[in-house]
């Protein structure tokens, strides 16, 4: 059984966390979160965002969408309409074989240590 890391034990995240990890300006996280409604944090007393897993997962969709696949935010939202599901199996994917790729670069670089 896998230990959680304490980033997966949150419930919320604040705008500068989930804007590390896309690395990617908090004005364009409050952008995307006008331009595609299924972004909505939640937002406290003093208007402050705090993100969820599901929040955070649609950015992932975004993200794969307009930065990793180049598609316009019209053609995201697009692409979102007519098949989210596809695009959610396709991000996942694409996620899972960047951290393939690290896992093995890492490798890569202890055998090179090695010799």
């Amino acid at each position: 059984m896998a230990l959680k890391t304490d980033k997966e034990l949150k419930l919320y995240y604040s705008i500068s966390e989930v804007a590390k990890m896309f690395d990617v300006n908090e004005s364009l996280l409050r952008y995307w979160e006008k331009e595609f409604p299924m972004i909505s944090p939640k937002k406290t007393g003093g208007n402050v965002r705090q993100y969820r897993k599901e929040d955070i997962e649609n950015i992932r969709l975004v993200y794969h969408l307009v930065k990793e696949k180049g598609l316009t935010l019209s053609g995201a939202r697009q692409r979102l309409r007519q098949n989210r599901e596809g695009t959610m199996q396709t991000a996942n994917v694409v996620e899972r074989l960047k951290r393939i790729r690290e896992e093995l670069v890492s490798m890569r670089n202890e055998l090179d240590y090695l010799t």
